[in-house]
């Protein structure tokens, strides 16, 4: 990639836990991260955003609001991107693994005890959430 991707990512926040994916794939593989993925062409964020959550979590995002931005620069994989990242505020179904050939697992995580390793784009949003609480 020679031109920086667009990306988006929800945060699925309940009773203090966020819902986190393991990576399979680079960039960041082992990583636990928010569901998301590719924005595509003429596609909106925001429905990117509901249609990857959906595909990776069975998820249905009601109401969500705009968190921030995230830039990730991945030099050794030559990959640059911009993510619109997304808070659920609430949602519907159940969660399941829908993608094991992208994701090595799935679960809630308390904010208090999160994974050692937490993709770029998750540890934007977080910081973008307590900036928000505090």
């Amino acid at each position: 990639m020679n031109s920086p991707g667009v990306g988006c990512g929800l945060v699925f926040l309940k009773d203090a836990h966020i819902l986190l994916l393991q990576r399979k794939k680079s960039p960041e593989a082992g990583s636990w991260g928010i569901p998301g993925g590719k924005v595509d062409f003429l596609e909106i964020a925001e429905h990117a955003v509901r249609r990857e959550a959906l595909e990776e979590t069975g998820l249905s995002a009601g109401t969500i609001s705009l968190l921030g931005i995230s830039e990730q620069l991945f030099h050794e994989e030559q990959q640059h991107w911009l993510g619109v990242l997304f808070l659920a505020e609430d949602f519907s179904g159940e969660v399941q693994l829908l993608e094991p050939e992208k994701h090595d697992g799935i679960d809630w995580f308390s904010l208090e005890n999160l994974p050692d390793l937490l993709t770029l784009p998750t540890k934007h949003a977080l910081d973008l959430i307590r900036q928000h609480a505090g």
